[in-house]
This record gives C-alpha cells, structure tokens and sequence, in this order.
C-alpha cells in the first residue's frame, strides 16, 4: 500500500511507540504460547458462503472506500470492515494495542517499522504457499520475507529523487542531466550564477538524495551493506563516509544554506511552488502535492547524480498487506489479500493512489514526470536506510538525523557521523 506518507524520511522520534509497541507484541505472543490451544484459527466463512472481514488501514478512509466496494463487487457474499489509522506512530500505536489485547483484525498493514516485531512474534501469518505470492516483484517479497518465508503482499513501491523545474532548466541552458555528483554540483553553481535558486532539501531525517548515495555503496556491496554492518564486516564508519563527505559539499560549497537543518520539506516545497527554486528533493509519492500548488509547472523527477558516477534512486517497498495469524476469518482474509494483488485488485487500488505498482500482471498508468523513475522503481534499483536496517530502525534514524543536521552546521566531520551511527548500533544491542 502507498500512503501520502508512506517511508518519509524525515525525522520523526518513534523511540517510544515502537518500544511500546515490541512490549506489546512479545506479550501477545507469550499470551498466545501460554493458551494451551494450538488449534488453527476459526472463519467466520467460508470461500462459498462469504463472510466479514476486519482491517485496519493506514490508508485514510476516501482512498480505500473505492477499492473495498470494487472487492465486494468482485466478491459476492464477501464484505471488509476497516479501521483507519494514520501512519507511521498512531497507526503503529494502534495496531500494537489490538495485538496485545487480542482484538487485531483480520488483515492489517505490515511495514518496515513494525515488520520485525511482527515475524518474530508470530504475529502474522506465513503467504508463502499462496497463489498471490508469485504474480509480486521480488524487491517486494525480500523485504517482507524471513527465514525464506512471506509474511506480506506489497503490490507498490516508490520512488526519490531530484523533482526539476524544467523551464527554469531551460532557461539556465541545461540541456542534459549530470550522470555524477560533480556535474550536478557545477550545474548548481550555474543555476546559482544566473540569480536562480539552484536546489533545497530538508535535512530532517536520511535525506533522498544521500539515500541514493549510500544505495550507491550498497550496490557496491552486492546489496549487502547493512546486513554485513549488522554482521560485524563492515561499520558505519568504513561504507558511510565517502556518501556523507560527498552530499556535504551541497553545504561547503554553498549550494545549500546550513539553515536548512532546521527547515521542513513543506518550506521547501513552497519554494518550489512558487517558482523560486530550480531543484528539490522529493518521493513520487510528493508530486501530487507539489502540482497542486503549481498546476501549470512543467516538472520531472530525475534520479540523484552518483559519486562513483552512475545515477541512483532513493525508495522502498511499500507497506503491505499481512494476515493475522490469529484471523477470526483466515479463508476471507487471504481472499482479501489474493484480490488485492490481482490485476483488479492493484487497479483498484493504483487508481486513487497514482502509486507505482509493481505486480507482473499489471502496468500501472503514471503521470510523465515519473517518466524516469518508473523503471528503476519497478526493477527494485532503489534504497532508504531505515527500511534496509535490520532493526533499531526507530533509534538509528532518530540518531542519523542528529548527526547529520551536526555535521550541515560544522560541529562534527562526515567521518564522525559514520563513527556516531556505528557507536548508537553497539548501544542499542
């Protein structure tokens, strides 16, 4: 699933709602272990006669209404009851209550703040033999899998990258897009030169375009980098710092105020709105927002320009769909999930999100300034730390963030930030 929101990187404390949220679901599991029962799940119905299904989204009621009337279309007999909560914290906050007090519904969102609390519990259930299984991209079923079995059925990914205002591009006479980190930071100094705001970010969080910068580095690692952090083979230190060193020129070389580690992506975003910045950071799932607020803009999102010199796209899977595994109505549960990644199911759902889906059945229709994203995102060339890491995902990035914004306003050095992520991952073991 593919909210407005969805995998943000921005800086958002969830210390405390996830620490409660792992309280809660090792409770539920013991409680479930100390039940003395082992018999599976009872259904509500059966796959002939229908029944309700309970689910609980972090997609706000007007997007999934549609959807859930065109599976009860689809499905006679069949009928969903949703819950909403929005993401990340409330809706994590609200799950985690359910699990804990047995009330969970049926179906509910798996994602990467609360995947690991939720596979090693027990708490959802195995999709591997499933028929939906086969027809969702491997990026999707990697980042729900563990110990080689599927535990959620996301049907969508996105995307970031530099969003471009193409006419102040042209203006400038930039007629090609830089393929390295030196050739966009001389691009930013020509912007700059002709009185052109040249490129704004928020360093409120692992910012998009040094996402892609360590993708880089995980590329380089055969797609390994955090796995072998966590496995004691490389450090923070070792793959982080050439990636740090590099986005921070944005800052030492001016391109970039150091006010910006205290601004918001929505300050920037009006920039951009207003016709006053030529470049900016953001996810696809950012565009529709920025065209509101510049409807007659001409724009496209191109991928960051790499320091080893190749482009690459910050993004992740997106949320999934995960089946209690303590379902009242496991048949009508799965049913659910089996739809939801059909062709009718992910064209229900893809056309009220204008997400990019990434089914094998289905091509998802985008909108032009996704042109050049589309592929990489579909194919899985993508990368966001805080979905990558294993776990202490909520304290790592918390500390990131506060690194990063030390380092934009010269109180520490790119090497530090590698050794000050490296001691917060010995802390938090």
């Amino acid at each position: 699933m593919t909210p407005s929101v969805v995998h943000r990187p921005r800086a958002v404390n969830r210390r405390s709602v996830i620490t409660a949220g792992v309280a809660l679901v090792t409770a539920a599991a013991l409680a479930a272990c100390g039940s003395g029962s082992d018999a599976p799940a009872t259904s509500s119905g059966s796959a002939a006669t229908g029944g309700e299904i309970t689910f609980l989204s972090w997609d706000n009621e007007a997007t999934m209404t549609p959807v859930l009337q065109a599976f009860e279309k689809d499905n006679p007999g069949w009928t969903v009851k949703a819950s909403y909560a929005p993401p990340v914290a409330e809706y994590i906050q609200k799950l985690q209550t359910q699990l804990g007090s047995g009330t969970a519904p049926d179906v509910f969102i798996i994602t990467a703040e609360n995947k690991v609390q939720l596979m090693q519990n027990g708490l959802v259930a195995d999709l591997s033999a499933q028929p939906f299984a086969a027809n969702l991209a491997a990026a999707e079923k990697q980042t729900y899998t563990k110990d080689g079995k599927l535990y959620g059925a996301a049907i969508s990914s996105w995307g970031g990258g530099i969003l471009v205002n193409d006419d102040l591009l042209a203006k400038a006479g930039v007629t090609t897009w830089p393929s390295d980190w030196n050739g966009f930071i001389d691009l930013s100094k020509k912007l700059k030169a002709t009185g052109v705001a040249p490129y704004l970010e928020a360093v409120d969080g692992v910012t998009l375009t040094l996402a892609a910068q360590l993708g880089l580095q995980n590329e380089a690692l055969g797609s390994q980098m955090d796995p072998q952090i966590w496995g004691g083979k490389t450090t923070f230190a070792q793959s982080w710092t050439p990636a740090v060193e590099a986005w921070n020129r944005l800052f030492t070389e001016g391109i970039v105020p150091k006010s910006a580690a205290g601004l918001k992506g929505d300050q920037v975003m009006q920039q951009f709105q207003q016709g006053k910045l030529a470049m900016m950071s953001t996810g696809s799932w950012g565009l529709a927002a920025v065209q509101q607020g510049a409807p007659t803009m001409k724009m496209s999102f191109r991928p960051v320009p790499g320091f080893t010199g190749q482009p690459y796209w910050a993004g992740a899977v997106s949320p999934g769909l995960a089946v209690n595994a303590k379902a009242k109505n496991k048949a009508g549960a799965e049913k659910f999930v089996q739809w939801m990644s059909t062709n009718a199911g992910v064209a229900a759902y893809q056309g009220v999100t204008k997400s990019i889906t990434t089914t094998k059945d289905y091509t998802p229709e985008l909108d032009p300034a996704l042109e050049q994203m589309v592929g990489p995102v579909r194919d899985g060339k993508f990368y966001l730390p805080v979905v990558s890491w294993p776990d202490h995902n909520d304290v790592l990035g918390t500390e990131a963030t506060s690194l990063l914004q030390q380092l934009v306003s010269g109180q520490i050095t790119a090497a530090d930030v590698g050794k000050g992520m490296d001691a917060k991952l010995a802390a938090s073991r």
